[in-house]
């Protein structure tokens, strides 16, 4: 499995809007791509601005390339999300899982 790892910044008082993109546009496209395997996205905890890391669960590269395009480290960020977006990475980063929740070697 690969994790796909992506972090951005919303304007002050953004927060709320930004987590409803997601919900209703983000992640139902998601889970209809073959290969996906699930999604968290975590807010920072404590932070003067509002923080977000998105991570996604694939199966394999190419599940990865029918959602980025066939530069997986190509950021994919809508219209929508930008306009609630102070700054965000340019590039997604990937992580090969290697152990499971339960202590396995994968």
């Amino acid at each position: 499995m690969i994790v796909r790892t992506w972090e951005g910044r919303v304007r002050p008082g953004m927060a709320d809007q930004y987590v409803e993109h997601l919900t209703a546009h983000v992640l139902p496209e998601i889970r209809a791509l073959p290969g996906h395997r699930g999604a968290r996205v975590l807010r920072g905890v404590g932070e003067a601005s509002d923080d977000f890391m998105v991570l996604t669960f694939w199966s394999d590269v190419a599940s990865i390339e029918a959602f980025a395009g066939p530069d997986i480290g190509h950021s994919v960020v809508p219209e929508e999300a930008r306009a609630v977006l102070t700054e965000y990475d340019e590039r997604a980063r990937h992580f090969e899982v290697v152990v499971d929740e339960a202590g396995r070697v994968v």
